[in-house]
């Protein structure tokens, strides 16, 4: 995981935060295999979005977010593999987001989530309609915003980026 803020498509914060967290994964998943011989696909990007005042979060304006971005591990990554690979890694590859770059357990809670297709920009009907379904169902947004990004939007048709949008929630 590392910690940022400000417009995702804008921030060189977060561009380095995206290049920095790739080459970790790498790294951790090859020490995986060095140590177990058993290999696993690293996951996708992920992202949690968030404005101190969420009633100021606002997709057309996100110069005030607030950001995660992080890759899911394996429980067979150990917090021993990731204290001698993510400084090593981060040293030998000049990683620039490497020093505020984080290894811990995430866990969200009862949540909802849809796919969305399409540019990220038009992602708001489909918030709306997230939301809408938490309501129904009697229940009360609560938790950060949520992203899983299913395709790399430096190769994929914009129409046809895929990205998981789940938003944690509580019971009324």
């Amino acid at each position: 995981m590392v910690d940022g803020s400000g417009d995702p498509n804008t921030s060189q914060e977060y561009a380095d935060a995206v290049t920095t967290l790739y080459p970790l994964a790498y790294a951790l998943r090859a020490e995986v295999k060095r140590v177990t011989d058993d290999a696993y696909v690293v996951m996708p990007l992920e992202g949690l979005w968030w404005t101190e005042n969420m009633r100021d979060f606002d997709v057309r304006d996100k110069s005030n977010w607030q950001w995660i971005a992080m890759i899911c591990l394996p429980d067979a990554v150990t917090s021993e593999m990731a204290d001698d690979i993510v400084p090593a890694v981060t040293a030998s590859k000049h990683l620039l987001a490497g020093h505020k770059a984080r290894v811990e357990v995430f866990a969200e809670g009862r949540s909802a989530q849809i796919l969305h297709i399409g540019p990220y920009s038009d992602e708001g009907p489909t918030i709306a309609a997230l939301h809408e379904f938490i309501a129904k169902q009697g229940g009360v947004l609560s938790g950060r915003h949520h992203e899983t990004y299913l395709s790399d939007p430096t190769k994929s048709d914009p129409a046809k980026l895929r990205t998981i949008i789940r938003q944690p929630f509580d019971a009324a």
